[in-house]
């Protein structure tokens, strides 16, 4: 018959075999969760208007060949419009990068994709609109503070990374257009 020591330690052993089971899938579990966010496949629509900032040299070169994103569709601010504001991130841990503002329309059963402003930024606690941009858009205080608005929102929700090389293959269904064209 056992000793009550050696009882005691079998009772203890007993039950943080299970608590180490549930620890280790628990920690399994986590890690395919974030996988899966990871690699969350990117919207269309980013991905035609990310099409359209890399044909018309918008955005940043890679040293990786990816770029990451994140956007903001917007069709309450301008009545009867849709812009699509897309953030080119510096790096995934980063909170600074490019904001570019797209009219989205259609012509003739395609989707243009119309650049109309751009502007570099760094997310900042010192500026009152949480925002400093480095190269200020044009358009003014009011265009400053619509973007600043849209790049908040970016900020909280989930970022994409996109090969170079999958923006360069040409989408039928997508007309670009910016205002460097006129």
């Amino acid at each position: 018959m056992p000793r009550a020591k050696d009882r005691r330690s079998l009772v203890m052993a007993r039950g943080l075999l299970p608590r180490k089971i549930i620890n280790i899938a628990l920690s399994l579990l986590i890690c395919l969760l974030a996988i899966g966010h990871s690699q969350e496949r990117p919207p269309q629509l980013l991905i035609r208007a990310a099409h359209c900032l890399e044909v018309d040299d918008f955005l940043p070169p890679s040293n990786t060949g990816k770029l990451t994103f994140g956007y903001l569709l917007d069709e309450q601010s301008y009545p009867g419009d849709k812009v699509i504001y897309v953030v080119a991130f510096a790096s995934l841990t980063r909170s600074n990068g490019l904001v570019l503002a797209v009219w989205l329309t259609e012509h003739d059963g395609r989707q243009v994709f119309d650049i109309q402003n751009n502007a570099s930024f760094v997310l900042s606690k010192h500026e009152p609109i949480g925002v400093s941009f480095v190269t200020p858009p044009l358009g003014g205080t009011w265009t400053q503070e619509h973007l600043a608005s849209a790049i908040k929102q970016i900020e909280k929700q989930p970022r994409f990374t996109i090969p170079v090389k999958d923006l360069l293959a040409a989408d039928a269904l997508t007309d670009c257009a910016s205002y460097t064209d006129r």
